[in-house]
C-alpha cells in the first residue's frame, strides 16, 4: 500500500463493539484497516468486550481468561472487558448495550494517550460513547482529541426499513438525537456510499466534513474461478451446461430474498435454468422446505469465505434482493465480490438506491422493480436468452470497475487519509 510514514507516532483508540476473532461483516475490513495504519509510525488501542458473535463456547472461554493482548508486535494493543452474550431479546440486547458502552467509556475515558478516538455505527449508541469518550480526554489532555466516525449503517432510518420502529415513534426520537450528537461531534465523518452521504447531509451534517470511501473486498483473494475449474459443480451435482442463477445471503427481514423461490417456482417449466442458493438467516429453515418442491432449485447453507469466488463464479447470473422500500439503508457488500468474479447481476432492488446506481455506472447488470416475481422472472429470462445483454464474462470491464473504485489498497489508503488528516487537523 502507498501509505506516507508519519514522523510522530499516533496513538489511535478503537472502540469496537465486536472485534477478531468475531465474525461479521465488518471484521475483515477492520482487520485491513488496522494493517494500513500500523504501516505507518501509528500505535492502536483496541476496547472492545470478550467475543459473543460467530464463534464457538470454547473460544469465548478461553477469551474470558485474556482480557489483554497484543497484536501485530505490540503495534495494537487489545483490552477486553466481560459481556454478557448477546440475545434475541430486545430488552436483554438493550441491557448488553448499555453494559457494554459502561465499560467501554469507564476503560476508554482512563487512557493514558490517545491522539485520535475511532469507532463504527454499530450498534446505533457506538458514536454517541465514542464523541464523549474523545470529549472526556480533550479535557483530561487539554488539547483536541479528534474523533473519526465510520458509518456504516443510517440509525434510525435502518430500524425503520427493518420494520423494528416507526418514524416519530419515541425510539426514533431517541435515535435521532442519539444521530444528531454524534454527527454534531464527529470531526470526520466516512460514508460507505453517495446515499449514506446525501442522507446526513440533508439532516445538518456539513458536506466538508464527508469523506465517501465504499467498502472493500481483497481482489486478489477473490477472482473468477473458470466453470471446468469450479468444484461446487461436482460437489452439488450441478449440470455445467445448465444456464445458473445464484443467490448466496440471508433469508431476514430486509433481504426479501423469498422471492428467489417465487420466481423459481415460476421459471420451473424452463429446464435449462438452474437456481442455486446458499442461505442462512431466521427465515431459511423455511426456504428449505418450499425449496423441497421445486425441481430447479439446488439448496445449501452459507459456504466459508474462502469459497466466496466459486460461489459467485458459478452464476451465469447473480441475484441481490431486497424488500420494497429498504434498499436506500445501505449497500450489500456481496456486490463487490460478485463483480470481482465478473459474474453480472439482476438486482430486485430499490431503483433508487446506491446499488442501482453502482450497476448503472459499471455496466455490471440491472435493477429492477423489487418485490415484483413477475418483473424478476422477466429480466432472468432475457437475460437467458441473449446472455449477450448482460454477458456472462464477456469481458473484464464488470471486475475492473472494482479493481479501480472497491479494491483493498484503494479504500484502505482512503480510510488512511481521512483518519491522518483529523490527527493533524
Amino acid at each position: 500500500m502507498n501509505i506516507g510514514i508519519m514522523e510522530k507516532k499516533m496513538n489511535l483508540l478503537f472502540l469496537d463493539a465486536y472485534f477478531e476473532p468475531e465474525i461479521i461483516a465488518y471484521t475483515h475490513l477492520e482487520k485491513d484497516l488496522i494493517q494500513g495504519l500500523i504501516e505507518g509510525n501509528n500505535h492502536i488501542q483496541v476496547i472492545c468486550p470478550i467475543p459473543t458473535k460467530g464463534i464457538s463456547d470454547s473460544v469465548r472461554n478461553e477469551y474470558a481468561g485474556r482480557k489483554r493482548e497484543e497484536l501485530y508486535g505490540g503495534r495494537v494493543k487489545v483490552r477486553r472487558f466481560w459481556a454478557p452474550r448477546e440475545s434475541k431479546k430486545t430488552i436483554l440486547r438493550a441491557f448488553r448495550y448499555f453494559w457494554c458502552n459502561l465499560r467501554s467509556y469507564q476503560i476508554g475515558a482512563s487512557v493514558k494517550s490517545a491522539d485520535l478516538v475511532f469507532s463504527a455505527s454499530t450498534p446505533p449508541t457506538q458514536g454517541l460513547l465514542s464523541a464523549m469518550i474523545a470529549k472526556k480526554l480533550s479535557k483530561k489532555y487539554k488539547r483536541n482529541i479528534p474523533f473519526v466516525y465510520d458509518l456504516q449503517d443510517v440509525f434510525p432510518d435502518s430500524l425503520v426499513n427493518a420494520g423494528m420502529t416507526k418514524q416519530g415513534s419515541l425510539l426514533w426520537k431517541i435515535g435521532r438525537k442519539t444521530e444528531d450528537y454524534t454527527y454534531r461531534n464527529a470531526d470526520r465523518v466516512i460514508a460507505i456510499s453517495e446515499g449514506f452521504k446525501r442522507n446526513i447531509i440533508a439532516k445538518g451534517v456539513p458536506e466538508d466534513k464527508i469523506t465517501v470511501v465504499s467498502n472493500w473486498i481483497d481482489v486478489n483473494a477473490v477472482q473468477p474461478v473458470e466453470k471446468e475449474n469450479n468444484s461446487l459443480y461436482d460437489d452439488f451435482g450441478i449440470d455445467r451446461n445448465k444456464y445458473t442463477v445464484v443467490y448466496a445471503g440471508n433469508f431476514g427481514a430486509t433481504q426479501g430474498a423469498d422471492i428467489v423461490l417465487e420466481v423459481a417456482e415460476k421459471l420451473k417449466d424452463m429446464a435449462d435454468i438452474r437456481f442455486v442458493i446458499f442461505g442462512g438467516g431466521a427465515y431459511f429453515e423455511d426456504a428449505k422446505i418450499r425449496a423441497a418442491s421445486l425441481p430447479n432449485v439446488i439448496i445449501h447453507g452459507l459456504l466459508p469465505q474462502e469459497r466466496v469466488p466459486e460461489v459467485y463464479s458459478l452464476g451465469d447470473v447473480a441475484l441481490i434482493t431486497c424488500k420494497p422500500g429498504t434498499g436506500n439503508a445501505g449497500m450489500p457488500s456481496k456486490i463487490w465480490s460478485i463483480m470481482a468474479c465478473n459474474t453480472p447481476i439482476i438486482a430486485s432492488f430499490d431503483i433508487d438506491s446506491d446499488l442501482a446506481d453502482v450497476l448503472r455506472l459499471s455496466g455490471a447488470g440491472k435493477c429492477v422493480q423489487p418485490g415484483n416475481a413477475e418483473v424478476l422472472a422477466e429480466a432472468i429470462k432475457e437475460a437467458y436468452i441473449d446472455s449477450c445483454s448482460i454477458g456472462k464474462k464477456s469481458s473484464t470491464d464488470i471486475r475492473r470497475y472494482i479493481i479501480q473504485n472497491a479494491s483493498k489498497d484503494v479504500c484502505v489508503n482512503k480510510y488512511v487519509e481521512t483518519i491522518m488528516s483529523a490527527v493533524k487537523h
